[in-house]
């Protein structure tokens, strides 16, 4: 396969608009590999916003089915995206010159058995298109049958290509796959049931390498018909083993194996099988993640991703919102917002028009959304779907935990946006139903006084915050232990009802605590991590202790510039912070 018929597949694979197809063939042809962006831009006079934003909007449509690029220790988006499609492209179908094909060939077959019929080995490499995954899936059903000859071979391939014609045409295979379909046809009658089943059921998983975790399933039977499908697609060369438990399954096998399930008329339940397989892996992703959390699922994700994208209806009603969000989650984490995004307007979407608009997962679906909307800063959008799900909630539920929930969520964007007489009665409201519906002693009490008591704190009402924000803290820390981010919350927010009071030495230890933990759970690099420096600056600063104040303030801003964005709320209160205290302390 040529590199342009390489990235003319890709495009259409990743869905790419004609706008996207036309500027990633352009971008990425083989005498532009190597250059900078810039440069790039400059020699084909394309102004660089333009390009970036073009780039960007191809790389996010790559990042959703190959969630790796994320973790490429490259910054450079251009880069990371040529390293991963010339790795990819060098594991694709290459034609080999004719004494190329011969000499893979005899790699793959003994040469006496080749001299015996020299002129017979290559007519079966021009029949199989001096294609190497093609004399490779040959060279295996040979090994495994020492006393067939080449000319009985090419005899069986040539027959198979007439049986199998027309269904290679309905299915648009390549020409220049053809010789692979026939190799792929002999090696099939050779897998029993086990291997074909498990095969067909390998051919749903994305384009991307597979992790098989055979050790963690936990039916011995299974786990034995596992190994031994594995080790007979192996021996097949119908599966190649990248590492231990990553494995990969070829293009142009998968679409076989493919076409086999859809011929089986087992498709469904293999679907709803692996539907099933994979929600179960989904489920696992916590809503923060930790670094090893990222690296542990970054290579499940592209499956996950199939199955939502491909497969959904295949997804059980009460999996379907679970499966969108934690995706969604997995992205969010990471600051890929556009990617979590994405995911949950899929989920608002997809339960409303499977499960009607009378449902409380679309109730679940439209506060998720919001969530993301509101921690992005967007309030405008995120307002109305709060107040959509509200309603529902109450509509279906009455008194419930989730209308307590959504009146929290409301009141603390009122709270954001400074609509403080609007957000005071909400919470007032949530706290009632929460004391009714799981009694005093509960963390979601805490959080409720910890939420009320900051309102108190940005009306001035001092007084009146500081008991509800010491009960908030000792709670948590008998609820929930002392390494948790809620008690972190809970001595930000104490430390900043002292400041404001001008208690400066009895804030100054809890800043530091609350920033301490936050690191210890979430890392260095999290919004969170920011926001707990910014507070702990912004002290030094009003104590005029400007040499510990600016390297602080710098590394906040330069956390959410990397994870929120330069036009995040938070980002630009950091940045005005650092300004005005960079006017207070050189002028």
């Amino acid at each position: 396969m040529q590199w342009a018929n390489f990235l003319a597949n890709e495009a259409a694979t990743h869905s790419l608009s004609l706008q996207q197809t036309a500027a990633f063939i352009e971008y990425f042809q083989t005498e532009h590999l190597g250059k900078s962006e810039a440069k790039l831009a400059s020699e084909l006079n394309i102004d660089i916003a333009v390009f970036k934003k073009l780039l960007d909007e191809v790389y996010n449509k790559f990042v959703q089915n190959y969630p790796e690029l994320t973790i490429s220790n490259s910054r450079d988006k251009l880069q990371k995206l040529q390293s991963y499609l010339i790795a990819k492209y060098n594991s694709e179908l290459n034609i080999l010159k004719p004494l190329a094909a011969m000499k893979l060939l005899k790699t793959l077959v003994e040469r006496e058995r080749l001299q015996k019929e020299p002129w017979i080995a290559r007519r079966i490499c021009k029949f199989l298109g001096y294609l190497p995954l093609a004399l490779e899936l040959v060279g295996q059903y040979l090994d495994n049958m020492p006393g067939l000859s080449l000319e009985t071979l090419l005899k069986r391939l040539e027959k198979k290509r007439v049986e199998h014609e027309n269904v290679v045409n309905e299915n648009s295979l390549m020409p220049d796959k053809e010789g692979v379909a026939e190799a792929f046809e002999l090696s099939w009658e050779q897998l029993d049931e086990n291997a074909k089943s498990f095969g067909c059921l390998l051919s749903l998983c994305a384009l991307a390498d597979i992790p098989l975790s055979i050790g963690t399933v936990e039916d011995d039977k299974k786990q034995e018909l596992w190994e031994k499908a594995i080790a007979d697609l192996l021996e097949l060369h119908l599966l190649q083993q990248k590492s231990q438990g990553i494995y990969h399954l070829n293009p142009t096998i998968r679409q076989l194996f493919q076409m086999k399930l859809e011929e089986s008329g087992e498709a469904d339940e293999a679907k709803t099988k692996f539907a099933a397989m994979m929600f179960e892996v989904a489920k696992l992703i916590p809503q923060q993640l930790t670094p090893e959390d990222i690296v542990n699922f970054t290579p499940h994700i592209p499956h996950i991703t199939e199955v939502a994208t491909h497969l959904s209806q295949y997804v059980s009603d009460e999996n379907l919102i679970t499966l969108f969000t934690k995706l969604a989650w997995f992205y969010q984490d990471q600051g890929l917002y556009q990617q979590a995004e994405s995911w949950l307007q899929q989920c608002v979407e997809l339960t409303k028009s499977r499960l009607g608009l009378e449902h409380l997962d679309v109730a679940t679906s439209l506060n998720n959304l919001a969530q993301l909307y509101d921690f992005t800063g967007r309030y405008s959008k995120a307002e109305p779907l709060y107040q959509q799900a509200l309603e529902l909630r109450k509509r279906l539920l009455g008194e419930h935990t989730d209308v307590a929930t959504t009146l929290s969520y409301l009141a603390l964007l009122y709270e954001s946006t400074e609509r403080y007489k609007e957000a005071e009665p909400l919470y007032q409201q949530a706290l009632k139903l929460w004391k009714r519906l799981v009694g005093e002693e509960h963390p979601h009490i805490a959080t409720t006084l910890n939420n009320l008591a900051a309102l108190y704190c940005y009306t001035g009402r001092y007084s009146k915050a500081e008991p509800l924000l010491k009960k908030a803290l000792e709670m948590r820390k008998r609820l929930l232990g002392d390494n948790h981010l809620d008690v972190a919350t809970s001595l930000n927010n104490l430390a900043q009802l002292y400041e404001s009071t001008r208690r400066y030495s009895k804030a100054e230890p809890l800043y530091q605590q609350a920033l301490k933990l936050s690191k210890r759970l979430l890392g260095e690099e999290h919004p969170d991590v920011a926001i707990s420096l910014n507070n702990l600056a912004s002290l030094y600063r009003k104590t005029r202790r400007y040499k510990k104040a600016k390297p602080l303030f710098e590394q906040a801003l330069k956390i959410c510039e990397r994870t929120l964005g330069v036009g995040h709320p938070t980002t630009m209160t950091i940045r005005a912070n650092y300004a005005s205290f960079l006017r207070e302390a050189y002028r």
